[in-house]
C-alpha cells in the first residue's frame, strides 16, 4: 500500500468550478529521479494549459520514491506556479501515484502525462473534451492509429506494436496503443475501477483500459504527435516481462468472472452488450437491404436457374456487398488492412446461411413438388431470417470483434 510523505502547494488555485461552470482538469505528472526534466517540463505545460487551454485547470506533480532532487524541483514548481502541486510516495511506481492522486481527486477529470512530454501538447484538448461532454468515458493518446506521427528507434517501435498486437490477439482489446502515456478518464469513472486494478507500477494503464473495455465503457482515441525520450527510464525488457505477467493475470480474472467494475455499462438499459444498440439497428438495415437484392436477383436467375442455383449465386452476390457493408457501417472498420481477410470469413458466414436457405427449399420441395415461386420466396425469407441473426454473432465475436463508441477505426 503507497503512503503519502508530504505535500506542497494548496488545491485553491483553482478549488474546481462553481456549479454550471466551466469543468476543473486535473494533469497529473507521475515522476521518479525525473530532476534534469522536470523543471523545464512543467513550466512549458502549466504555460501552454494557462494560455491556451479553456477549461481550469490544476497539475500534480506525483514523485514516486524519487532518490536525486526531483523532490526540491518539484517543492519549488508548486511553490513559484499557481495552481501546481507536488506530492511524494514512499514507494516506486507509476501505477501507484496515479491511483493515489486520482482516487482523490476532486476534478471532473483526471488526465497523465508523461515528464518528457514526448506526446505534442496539442493533442490535450482533443483527448480531454470527449470527456468533459459526456461523450467517452476515458481517453488515450495513440501513436499506433492513422494520423499519428511518431520518432522513434526501431527497438521500441518493434516491441510496441508486438505488445498491443498480442493485447488484441490474445484479450480482444480493440484500443490501438496501451502504452503511450498520455491518457485521461472522467474522475467518477476512475474512481470506479481503481479498486479493480491491482498493478502498481507500467502495466496499470493497460490492466484499467482492459477492465473498462470489458465493463462496456468507451474508450476515445486521440492519434498524436510523438518524439521518443532518448534518456527514457524505462527498462523495456522488464517491462515487457512484467506486462505479460500481467496479461496471463487478468486472462485469468476473465476467464473466472472476476474482472468486473461496478459502473454503469452505456448498454445497460437496453440489456445489451457494449456496442450493441448501435451495431444492432445498422446491421438490420444493411441486411433489410441485402435481402431485398437477394430476392430480386433470385426471381431474376429463376427465369434461367434452377432454385437450388439461382439461391446460391444470388447469396453470393450479396453477401460480398453485405460483408463489405457491415465492416463499414455496423462494425466501423475502414482502409483496405484485413479487407480480404474479413471477406473470406463472410463466405464462411455465408455456406451458413446457404445451409440454411438450401435446407428450406429443398425441404419445402420435398413436401410440396412444384410449389409456386411465391411460396419459394417466403421460404427463403424464413431461412434468411435464421441466417441473419446467426451471421450477426459470428461478425460480432469472430469477423469484427465488438467495438466500443469511442474505439479506434
Amino acid at each position: 500500500m503507497s503512503h503519502l510523505i508530504t505535500e506542497s502547494g494548496a488545491r485553491d488555485a483553482p478549488s474546481g468550478p462553481p456549479p454550471g461552470h466551466a469543468r476543473l482538469v486535473e494533469v497529473v505528472v507521475p515522476v521518479h529521479n525525473e530532476e534534469r526534466v522536470l523543471a523545464a517540463s512543467v513550466r512549458r505545460l502549466h504555460r501552454y494549459l494557462d494560455g491556451t487551454f479553456p477549461y481550469p485547470f490544476r497539475i500534480t506533480i506525483a514523485d514516486n520514491a524519487s532518490t536525486d532532487g526531483t523532490w526540491r524541483a518539484a517543492q519549488a514548481l508548486a511553490a513559484e506556479l499557481e495552481g501546481v502541486r507536488a506530492v511524494r510516495l514512499d514507494r516506486k511506481g507509476r501505477g501507484r501515484a496515479l491511483r493515489h492522486v486520482w482516487s482523490g481527486s476532486d476534478a471532473d477529470v483526471v488526465a497523465y502525462m508523461d515528464a518528457d512530454l514526448s506526446t505534442d501538447l496539442d493533442a490535450f484538448l482533443p483527448l480531454v473534451a470527449p470527456l468533459i461532454s459526456g461523450h467517452s468515458d476515458l481517453a488515450i493518446g495513440s501513436r499506433l492509429t492513422r494520423g499519428a506521427a511518431v520518432v522513434r528507434g526501431p527497438r521500441r517501435e518493434v516491441i510496441s506494436r508486438c505488445y498491443n498486437l498480442l493485447l488484441r490477439a490474445a484479450l480482444a482489446a480493440r484500443f490501438t496503443d496501451a502504452q503511450c502515456g498520455f491518457k485521461a478518464a472522467r474522475t467518477e469513472i476512475a474512481q470506479a475501477l481503481l479498486p479493480r486494478v491491482e498493478d502498481e507500477e507500467w502495466f496499470f494503464d493497460t490492466e484499467l483500459l482492459l477492465l473498462a473495455e470489458r465493463n462496456g465503457l468507451r474508450i476515445h482515441e486521440v492519434p498524436v504527435d510523438w518524439v521518443d525520450d532518448p534518456d527514457s527510464r524505462v527498462q523495456v525488457w522488464r517491462t515487457a516481462r512484467d506486462d505479460l505477467r500481467g496479461m496471463a493475470r487478468v486472462a485469468r480474472r476473465m476467464l473466472t468472472g472476476g474482472f468486473g467494475a461496478p459502473v454503469g455499462r452505456r448498454d445497460a438499459a437496453a440489456g445489451l452488450p457494449a456496442g450493441m444498440a448501435r451495431q444492432l439497428p445498422v446491421f438490420a438495415v444493411i441486411g433489410a437491404v441485402s435481402t431485398a437484392a437477394q430476392l430480386a436477383l433470385f426471381v431474376l436467375l429463376r427465369t434461367v436457374l434452377g432454385p437450388l442455383a439461382a439461391n446460391a449465386v444470388s447469396l453470393v452476390v450479396t453477401t460480398v456487398g453485405n460483408t463489405a457493408a457491415n465492416r463499414r457501417f455496423t462494425f466501423g472498420v475502414t482502409g483496405p488492412g484485413g479487407a480480404l481477410r474479413h471477406q473470406a470469413q463472410g463466405l464462411l458466414a455465408f455456406l451458413l446461411g446457404l445451409a440454411l436457405s438450401t435446407g428450406g427449399l429443398a425441404a419445402l420441395h420435398a413436401a410440396a413438388p412444384g410449389a409456386p415461386r411465391g411460396v419459394e420466396v417466403l421460404a427463403l425469407v424464413a431461412a434468411n431470417g435464421l441466417a441473419t441473426l446467426a451471421r450477426f454473432v459470428l461478425m460480432r465475436a469472430w469477423i469484427f470483434r465488438p467495438r466500443g463508441e469511442g474505439g479506434a477505426s
